[in-house]
């Protein structure tokens, strides 16, 4: 059939998908726009255009600066933590909740799981200033029980990617295993039939026919949690900060917004966003690329 012939016999499915397109080329594209200003003297009585070219300054500022590592390194171990702690773990709920046979049990897991994902980031944060507080919290009087000293979780820059990264698995975990479900329920029932009549365990099921039955589905999601390592949540960051914890909780994200929408140095905040933007596109790029050089699947 002819590219014309196929688009006029889908038309109307291409139509349904034009308002998404507009929205996203309205809202994604449209604004990159403005990233122009990263090499500029940005002032706004001149506008965007009419502001003098500086070239790389503002990046090299930002490479200089004293607050470069730091913020490098919080953002990549946050990152880094939250991935190593939370990819996993809905993958192994997943496969839990596969197996188990007791649907009214198997429902209420779910619920229990996914329920979180729906309370607002701001209620999270405030939940563990109110489990945690030092005089009144839930914590500390466990550890009055137990006859041990009394902590300020939040104020402790020890404490601070630990709180952020178990809530937020506490809150996603259930939520992100749907795709892993989703997967598994694509995987052909005959092929767990014919290993149960060859002797095969529920482990050896799993480990021989699940987990590779999932594995494309594991690596697109990896390569995408990777690409994002940058950029984390700028609001839970932001809302779990003082300046006890600052030390640490101090992100790229919650830096773009600070020297940005609060000093006003608009171009300078661009160029910082814009760099980590760079990295973000580098490493997904390289992690695609390893994926394929390992056989598995990519994103292109």
């Amino acid at each position: 059939m002819a590219p014309a012939a196929r688009l006029a016999r889908s038309s109307q499915l291409y139509l349904l998908l034009l308002p998404t397109l507009l929205l996203v080329f309205l809202f994604q594209y449209v604004p990159m726009y403005g990233v122009i200003i990263a090499f500029k003297n940005f002032k706004p009585h001149l506008g965007v255009l009419g502001s003098d070219w500086v070239g790389l300054r503002h990046f090299v500022r930002f490479v200089e600066s004293p607050s470069f590592w730091r913020l490098i390194s919080n953002t990549v171990l946050l990152s880094g933590y939250e991935l190593l702690v939370g990819f996993p773990i809905p993958i192994v709920l997943a496969l839990m909740m596969n197996v188990v046979t007791g649907r009214r049990f198997k429902r209420t897991v779910q619920m229990v799981t996914y329920a979180p994902h729906f309370i607002s980031t701001v209620v999270i944060v405030g939940m563990l200033g109110v489990f945690l507080s030092k005089n009144f919290g839930l914590a500390n009087h466990l550890l009055d029980a137990l006859g041990a000293e009394r902590v300020f979780f939040l104020g402790r820059p020890a404490w601070f990617r630990t709180l952020y990264v178990f809530s937020d698995v506490w809150q996603n975990a259930g939520w992100g295993t749907i795709i892993y479900l989703a997967a598994l329920s694509a995987i052909d029932p005959q092929q767990h039939e014919a290993a149960v009549v060859d002797g095969a365990t529920l482990w050896q099921r799993v480990w021989r026919i699940d987990i590779p039955g999932i594995l494309p589905t594991i690596v697109i999601l990896l390569i995408l949690d990777v690409g994002r390592i940058m950029n984390l949540g700028f609001e839970k960051a932001y809302l779990m900060q003082n300046a006890l914890n600052l030390e640490v909780s101090e992100i790229s994200p919650t830096y773009v917004y600070k020297v940005g929408l609060i000093d006003a140095r608009y171009s300078f905040s661009t160029a910082v966003d814009l760099f980590r933007t760079v990295i973000n596109f580098v490493l997904l790029v390289s992690v695609n690329r390893i994926a394929k050089l390992l056989g598995q699947v990519g994103l292109w």
